[in-house]
């Protein structure tokens, strides 16, 4: 058979662009708050695209959902209640549903057409969302977190790229409020785009943490179909420290592990400069 000439391709910037090979379009809508895609694709199966921006593969999902969900699960010595904002596709809740002290989870994704699509063509992504202890509620994050003070543990912030309804999950009275959120000892953490292409973002975004939170710490992980390949998370703790962590209790990953842990935490000089270390 021959080889497919389609390709979808994300402009990552005005000067920078991924494309993916096609195999076929699996599905495609436009949603209350964006447009919504699913591709085959030749190199990482299937494909989760919003608003032109890639979200989600089969074949690499696991390193950002294991990185944004178990860095700060494990440096939180005992989460029961958790809450992530955004992550429709399932994923997040799928790592922290693997901690068995988790008593709650709640997602918090505003386009519900996101949970639908996950569960129907990213089964293996979405497993979770029927897990007994998760609440999916179909709402606007931002707000859900101003209105349930100091309840949570653990706060994951699984965005889409700072445009459109994901922009306020980047300001500086969203962290106050996820601040008021967390309990005396809770902590967040939150996707905060590539250090190579948004330098700064990723400044700004430390800044506003590092002012709200007594602790703020920036780690790396490596995510093939993201812009450059290299990722960075932005995590606010208020007594909690990752570097403390001195085992996993989660071992069924196949990004994480407690070296990972650690290392992800030593950030080349170039990333220092951004937090100003």
């Amino acid at each position: 058979m021959a080889q497919s000439n389609l390709w979808f391709t994300e402009l990552q910037n005005e000067n920078l662009s991924i494309g993916l090979r096609i195999e076929k379009t699996i599905h495609s809508e436009r949603t209350e708050f964006q447009q919504l895609d699913v591709y085959q694709t030749a190199q990482y199966g299937k494909l989760l695209v919003l608003d032109g921006c890639v979200m989600t593969t089969d074949r690499d999902e696991f390193v950002y959902h294991e990185m944004l969900a178990h860095v700060p699960l494990h440096t939180h010595p005992n989460p029961k209640r958790v809450l992530v904002v955004g992550g429709g596709d399932g994923g997040i809740i799928r790592e922290v549903i693997k901690h068995p002290s988790v008593e709650r989870a709640v997602l918090a994704e505003i386009d519900g057409r996101v949970i639908e699509a996950s569960k129907t063509y990213f089964p293996q992504i979405a497993a979770g969302l029927s897990d007994p202890r998760v609440d999916v509620q179909v709402v606007d994050g931002i707000r859900y977190v101003e209105e349930h003070p100091g309840e949570f543990d653990v706060i994951l912030i699984d965005s889409t790229d700072p445009v459109g309804p994901a922009v306020g999950l980047f300001s500086k009275s969203f962290y106050e409020s996820v601040f008021a959120a967390l309990k005396p000892d809770g902590l967040m953490a939150a996707q905060t785009e590539s250090p190579f292409v948004n330098q700064e973002l990723i400044r700004r975004v430390y800044g506003d943490v590092a002012r709200t939170f007594p602790i703020a710490k920036l780690y790396l992980a490596f995510v093939p179909t993201y812009p450059t390949g290299m990722w960075s998370f932005t995590m606010g703790s208020k007594t909690h420290r990752p570097e403390d962590v001195k085992a996993v209790r989660v071992e069924d990953t196949k990004y994480y592990n407690l070296g990972i842990h650690h290392a992800a935490f030593a950030l080349p000089n170039f990333a220092k400069e951004l937090v100003g270390e």
